[in-house]
């Protein structure tokens, strides 16, 4: 097996604002000592593990990630007619299988004594929580239903063993891909497949401001012929390279050996990087776009971004082809003074149309 997989993606994408910092504005990164538009990598593996593409190629083998599945057991237990002491005690015993619940201080416990029943109950639905995110498999989400519906039928809470639901082996195509961190039970942690850097222009960018206005339809103007709303968006366009590294055996790994699922997640995730956007500000700006030219390398040698290509910003006319020349030349010359760096690459380019997806998957699967 070649090992690695390593993908070299160019996306343009039109006026946007897919990915903001905590003030609202598109994230950005200096590179080469100019500014640039990014993309974090978490906003990416976001994108693509809850994307149609993934549903289509993955039904059944994808996790769910989050911090509420103690409420959705304690719902559960309520359907099935569990009293609510009973079916609280019993969904936080379960939900700290998969991470330490969040406990409320005593100074607001004894402000909830003080409440109505029902919004007392629904306060205290935070101690079902887990303190962090849990990326639960189907398998151990299948676990827990099944272990619900014995304790609601028998009326009696869980063994120890019964609460061993966490497992070091799963199907979860995503949790293989992008890894599992459990802070309360480390021995179940799972070490991704899959390396995503931050999509960064490969030339200079700047955010800009946009101001806009909203209409009053009620409006007529005969007194006030101002504006109903006033605002202010930020928002940049650029090229964007982007680097994923995947280890192929350890995906494999991860996924109990089982081959034509690690082949399935593969495609899954070569489309995805291919044609799903991040879903910041789409309705403002419509800004889908789909990879112009991927490079796709498998081998087993040690992998290594091209980045370096872009540390001087492209600059001039034709920017997209000259972004496909600078990776290629950067490409062939590594090459030249390190020995080849894959065993084997492919092309797509939407530019000049040539190659299709469809290599470009065989090539990451076979």
């Amino acid at each position: 097996m070649n090992r690695f997989l390593q993908m070299h993606i160019l996306t343009a994408y039109p006026p946007s604002n897919l990915n903001r910092d905590d003030m609202g504005r598109p994230k950005t990164a200096v590179m080469g000592g100019v500014p640039r538009l990014r993309v974090s990598s978490q906003s990416l593996k976001r994108s693509w593990r809850t994307s149609d593409v993934f549903e289509a190629g993955l039904k059944g083998y994808i996790g769910k990630r989050t911090k509420e599945m103690g409420i959705k057991i304690y719902e559960a237990f309520q359907e099935k007619g569990v009293k609510h002491k009973k079916a609280f005690e019993w969904s936080r015993m379960i939900a700290s299988v998969f991470g330490k619940p969040k406990t409320l201080s005593k100074k607001d416990s004894e402000k909830l004594k003080a409440l109505p029943e029902r919004e007392r109950i629904k306060k205290e639905m935070v101690e079902l929580e887990i303190e962090q995110l849990a990326h639960f498999s189907p398998e151990e989400e299948k676990d827990i239903w099944t272990l619900v519906e014995k304790m609601a039928a028998q009326g009696a809470g869980p063994s120890e063993a019964e609460l061993g639901l966490l497992r070091a082996k799963t199907s979860a195509a995503d949790i293989s891909l992008f890894g599992r961190m459990l802070a309360a039970a480390p021995k179940y942690n799972v070490e991704a497949a899959a390396q995503v850097g931050h999509a960064v222009t490969v030339h200079k960018a700047a955010v800009e401001d946009d101001f806009f206005t909203a209409v009053d339809d009620l409006n007529i103007g005969e007194e006030d012929l101002g504006a109903g709303h006033m605002g202010e968006t930020e928002f940049g366009s650029g090229l964007f390279y982007l680097y994923l590294c995947v280890d192929r055996q350890l995906l494999l790994d991860n996924l109990n050996g089982d081959k034509a699922l690690a082949a399935r997640t593969l495609s899954a995730l070569v489309e995805a990087a291919a044609t799903v956007a991040p879903t910041g500000k789409q309705n403002s700006f419509a800004s889908r776009a789909r990879a112009s030219y991927i490079l796709c390398e498998t081998g087993t040698q040690q992998p290594r971004t091209l980045s370096v290509a872009f540390f001087e910003p492209v600059t001039g006319p034709q920017l997209l082809n000259a972004a496909i020349e600078r990776l290629k030349q950067t490409r062939d010359k590594m090459d030249q003074v390190y020995g080849n760096c894959s065993e084997k690459h492919c092309a797509m380019n939407a530019y000049t149309g040539e190659g299709t997806l469809k290599e470009i998957i065989k090539c990451a699967t076979e």
